[in-house]
């Protein structure tokens, strides 16, 4: 029990800046229990954001709500994920060897193409959340995109290859196994409690991987922490769109 709540606890100090005044021990069950408790994790912080807006909707402005809701959004995960995404966008914008796209990714600073790909997310999820607060369908799937998209960075964890003998996913993917991916699962009975179009999420999010994971190991031999991350943020995106279209075709 004791390595749950551990991995839990470092799996919310790993993917939120929420407060934990704990120190864990990191180990073989810790880690994989922490992997284990990403979808949960993801619940609790879409679970914040939603009661957020539940809250201020009726105090706020459609389009301020929608930007206090992303910029809540960032913040509970400190820009972790937008980190990986804009240096896997530099390595990839760079159209350079594989070795040089390695050492771009390594490289503190952001370069053009991070930024345009930072700017380009934020207001095409900006866009999204608009959408569908202006169509009136609460937030009650929400948390449910936040955990899927950590769902998929758990699916990559085990699945695919690590691009490098080194890194922090290369050694997170020391201690799991397909099992593993079946734990990750039981957190979201919840949120499949929250909202009747998850189906349609699950469905939507297996061409995402699949798509996202043979392009990581085409481009780049594999994943790295960098590469989970940006799954992350472009699995929130494609889930947004997804639950826009849905609505789309369940309204005719």
């Amino acid at each position: 029990m004791h390595a749950v709540m551990h991995g839990f606890l470092l799996a919310l100090q790993f993917l939120s800046r929420l407060p934990v005044p704990v120190e864990c021990p990191w180990n073989a069950d810790t880690s994989r229990w922490a992997v284990r408790c990403y979808p949960l994790v993801g619940l609790l912080l879409g679970g914040i954001v939603a009661l957020a807006g539940l809250l201020l909707q009726a105090t706020l402005p459609t389009p301020m709500l929608a930007l206090l809701l992303l910029s809540a959004w960032v913040a509970l995960s400190g820009g972790l994920h937008l980190d990986g995404w804009m240096d896997v966008a530099d390595a990839v914008g760079s159209n350079a060897p594989l070795e040089k796209r390695w050492a771009i990714m390594k490289d503190p600073h952001v370069g053009s193409f991070g930024i345009l790909a930072l700017v380009f997310l934020l207001l095409w999820k900006g866009a999204l959340l608009l959408a569908l607060l202006d169509a009136g369908i609460g937030l009650a799937w929400l948390p449910l995109v936040v955990a899927l998209a950590r769902l998929g960075a758990v699916v990559l964890l085990v699945l695919a290859p690590a691009a490098r003998p080194a890194g922090l996913a290369w050694v997170w993917k020391q201690y799991l196994g397909k099992h593993d991916l079946l734990w990750s699962l039981v957190p979201l009975a919840i949120g499949f409690l929250l909202w009747p179009g998850w189906p349609w999420l699950l469905v939507a999010l297996a061409p995402f991987l699949i798509g996202y994971g043979l392009w990581a190991r085409r481009a780049f031999n594999g994943i790295n922490g960098d590469i989970v991350g940006a799954a992350i943020e472009g699995g929130e995106l494609w889930l947004l769109l997804s639950v826009w279209l849905w609505y789309s075709f369940a309204t005719g």
